[in-house]
């Protein structure tokens, strides 16, 4: 078997249509295309969202929403995390971007991050990040920690 010699199953090929070929081929004349119109010119196309003259869905369906662009947007984490990594990591003391990474709650050290206040810290820390809710703060200098928010 040679690859020139391959020819599909008998009767599994189906012929094109051949359009344009005469008036003895019964697609002659117009060529399947009917009288004048938009269709029967050459370089029709449409969109694929067109309905027809109909309104489209795009249209019928009322815009809403706000996109602003000037967001800043933080990663978050919260007092109790914090307490979680001072438990398991005996002798944490600070937390700042490269530790978060480390750790795998950031991506890259260019991530923004917010601190929370839910929870409770028990644990001397020196948190350095870049912003923190009012009860965050609180909670890590009552526990005797320092707050620098960068």
């Amino acid at each position: 078997m040679k690859l020139h010699t391959l020819k599909p199953a008998e009767g599994s090929g189906k012929d094109r249509k051949r359009i344009g070929r005469g008036q003895g081929s019964t697609r002659g004349g117009t060529s399947t295309k009917g009288h004048k119109g938009q269709q029967s010119r050459s370089g029709y196309t449409y969109r694929e969202w067109f309905e027809g003259g109909q309104m489209p869905l795009y249209r019928r369906i009322p815009k809403f929403g706000f996109k602003n662009r000037n967001r800043v947007e933080y990663k978050v984490i919260n007092i109790d995390q914090l307490q979680k990594f001072a438990d398991a990591a005996k002798g944490l003391d600070k937390v700042d971007h490269a530790f978060l990474q480390e750790n795998g709650l950031i991506n890259s050290a260019n991530d923004l991050v917010k601190v929370l206040g839910r929870g409770e810290l028990k644990t001397k820390l020196t948190v350095t990040l870049n912003k923190f809710s009012k009860t965050a703060r609180e909670a890590i200098e009552k526990a005797g920690g320092q707050v620098i928010e960068i």
